[in-house]
């Protein structure tokens, strides 16, 4: 295995801004966090508390939350099924 660069939480939480579907709640100084309450009903994911991983350096921490049931079952059939 190839030694990998470091990650670092603050360059790395735009990249999910620009993915459709997801929305960045990461304000720890506002107290601002994605909740499992918040996403329901909701066809977004939301992320959060995005962070470095102290064990690896390459690695990072976050807290993702969706409305599985909406999400993962009835959006996703309805989106393969406009696929195909």
């Amino acid at each position: 295995m190839w030694p990998q660069p470091p990650l670092m939480a603050g360059a790395t939480r735009e990249l999910p801004r620009n993915a459709p579907g997801v929305i960045v709640q990461d304000g720890p100084a506002a107290q601002l966090y994605p909740l499992a309450v918040n996403a329901a009903g909701q066809y977004d994911t939301f992320v959060g508390r995005i962070r470095e991983d102290l064990s690896h350096p390459s690695a990072l921490d976050m807290w993702i939350v969706a409305d599985n049931l909406l999400k993962g079952a009835a959006s996703n059939a309805v989106q393969i099924a406009e696929i195909l």
